[in-house]
């Protein structure tokens, strides 16, 4: 028997959407181990005669949680308007879904059906074919380098226009600079970095000047040429762009301070109460909107016209000037909508393959339907890794059943650009979040270089930086080198010889206890995945120890140790 009340199919969206002008995908939800059998029944929607012809076209289980089943098709449509339905079969009850209802017949209205009214070229949402390709450094820059391999791990302290802007570790864009070689040695093609524009605080995220690179990071001139550098070695430039808020010395929030009531920004900023009173101690909340009540971080009011012309204006400078390759946008859900529309707008404008990721920490269908991001930072990749690899809380099933989530709740060609990550400097090392145990981090790294989407790896996590608490995580880099180096650079190898690991399809094979495996995949080649996250031995099913291994750790030809793993080509 069907059960209906878990049936489920949203037209445009990630359940009906086309990926070129000729591929469309289609999908539908169903109770996990419920339909014997899915079929599409599809048909041109200005076809010139009634009833419309229907061609049928059987889906594929592609993708299980614990409450859900996903069928799949992508199918190459000679049409560019579509009408369709579904067959759906459980035991011997046979039912037809269209318009959110079931029936036993075919309408003779083709406007009953479900539709996706025309494949237009401008609808498709894509990511730039260079993001589904990146490997992503990410660079706390304060920290990570004053020379080459090498931090000084000193304060720093300048003045710009009367305000200090103060650095802790050191770090430099000429630091950066003088280290591309490592990065890409270890097979990183593209590098972010975190707020390098003039701010008050180390961290840069209370901006003051969104033209200049921060006095204690460099110059503008030193920038430019970290761009061309990378450039000359094909690697990408992603930065970060904070315009939820400013900092208390942003020209426009200092005038208002000032003038109060009679300063020509008093709507540049949002929810404002006059007179505005800085507070001056970080425990009292502040009486003007802030980012989480920081009392440095007054927060900007983007719905004004002048404000998103201003930060429009940013977004292309960097771009135009200075040739970046992206933008990574700082509080990006707490940013009205129609801003992000204009801003993204503006940038594609200026540079058609710009990449452009929100900080989006839970699930973000509002911002990834093609009118705004390409991608967003996955956080949810981390928690899952977490309660698996880390800690145990899950078995394979239930880690599946997350990650299936992730294959499913955007559309097709966006899962290739998700920014997957482990660490980013607002949360504590993963090795430490490991108990300091490598071999359970390993095994997260693994996962993070072989899934779907873009790998950002944290600075330092392949030196094994540690630290749970901010000043740790946010520690000074090293470069010693050491076997987890190593490690990194096998897998980002294997990743960037094989482009299924890049742009392939995922599919499951197994999920016993703490035995995880799956394999990506396209029409040349196939790569399997083995993961023993568990205290104990597990044996490969036969269908998962197939092909010639690549590299392991802990595999005897049929079994995995504890922790043990496995790549191998099909």
């Amino acid at each position: 028997m069907i059960k209906r009340e878990a049936i489920l199919h949203q037209p445009m969206s990630n359940f009906a959407h086309g990926i070129d002008e000729q591929n469309l995908v289609f999908r539908l939800r169903a109770a996990k181990d419920n339909l014997s059998s899915c079929r599409l029944f599809y048909g041109d929607t200005a076809c010139r005669v009634n009833p419309v012809l229907f061609t049928p076209v059987d889906m594929e289980k592609v993708a299980s949680s614990e409450l859900f089943d996903w069928f799949e098709v992508t199918l190459k449509s000679p049409y560019r308007r579509v009408c369709y339905y579904f067959e759906l079969t459980a035991g011997e009850e046979t039912a037809l879904y269209y318009g959110d209802l079931f029936y036993n017949y075919v309408a003779s209205e083709r406007s009953e059906y479900y539709k996706l009214p025309y494949n237009r070229r401008e609808d498709i949402a894509d990511v730039p074919d260079w993001l589904k390709n990146a490997v992503i450094y990410n660079i706390f820059p304060d920290s990570f380098a004053s020379g080459a391999r090498e931090i000084s791990n000193t304060p720093c302290e300048k003045e710009l226009d009367g305000n200090v802007v103060r650095g802790k570790r050191g770090g430099t864009i000429n630091g950066i600079r003088e280290n591309l070689d490592y990065i890409a040695g270890l097979g990183f093609n593209c590098i972010y970095l975190n707020p390098i524009f003039a701010a008050g605080e180390y961290h840069k995220y209370d901006l003051l000047d969104y033209f200049q690179i921060d006095p204690c990071f460099g110059t503008n001139e030193e920038f430019k040429a970290l761009v061309s550098a990378c450039h000359t070695r094909n690697m990408k430039i992603i930065i970060d762009g904070v315009f939820n808020h400013c900092g208390w010395n942003f020209f426009a929030f200092r005038d208002v301070a000032e003038n109060g009531e009679d300063s020509r920004y008093r709507d540049w900023f949002y929810e404002l109460k006059f007179p505005v009173i800085k507070p001056e101690s970080g425990e009292e909340i502040p009486n003007y909107e802030c980012f989480a009540y920081e009392r440095l971080m007054p927060k900007l009011n983007t719905g004004n016209p002048e404000v998103r012309q201003y930060f429009q204006n940013v977004g292309t400078y960097w771009i135009e000037q200075y040739d970046i390759d992206g933008w990574r946008l700082d509080v990006a859900d707490e940013v009205d909508h129609r801003f992000w529309m204009d801003f993204c707008r503006a940038a594609r404008a200026a540079k058609p393959d710009v990449a452009i990721i929100g900080e989006v920490w839970q699930s973000a269908p509002f911002w990834l339907d093609g009118r705004m991001f390409d991608s967003t930072m996955n956080y949810d990749m981390m928690k899952h890794c977490k309660r698996f690899f880390a800690r145990g809380d899950i078995d394979a099933a239930a880690f599946d059943a997350r990650v299936t989530d992730m294959r499913m709740r955007y559309r097709k060609n966006l899962t290739y650009g998700q920014l997957n990550l482990l660490d980013s400097h607002d949360v504590p090392r993963f090795l430490s979040v490991c108990g300091e145990d490598e071999r359970k981090y390993r095994l997260a790294v693994l996962f993070l270089l072989t899934f779907i989407g873009a790998p950002s790896v944290f600075y330092g996590d392949e030196q094994g930086i540690t630290g749970l608490m901010e000043d740790d995580y946010r520690s000074p880099m090293c470069f010693d080198g050491t076997e987890l180096t190593k490690f990194f650079r096998d897998v980002i190898a294997i990743r960037n010889a094989n482009p299924c690991l890049r742009t392939g399809e995922f599919r499951t094979l197994v999920t016993e206890d703490g035995l995880y495996a799956y394999e990506r995949y396209d029409a040349k080649s196939c790569i399997q995945i083995a993961l023993n996250a568990q205290d104990k031995f597990a044996e490969l099913p036969a269908e998962s120890r197939l092909g010639d291994a690549i590299l392991s750790y802990g595999f005897d030809g049929t079994t995995l140790a504890p922790y043990g793993w496995r790549i191998a080509r099909k």
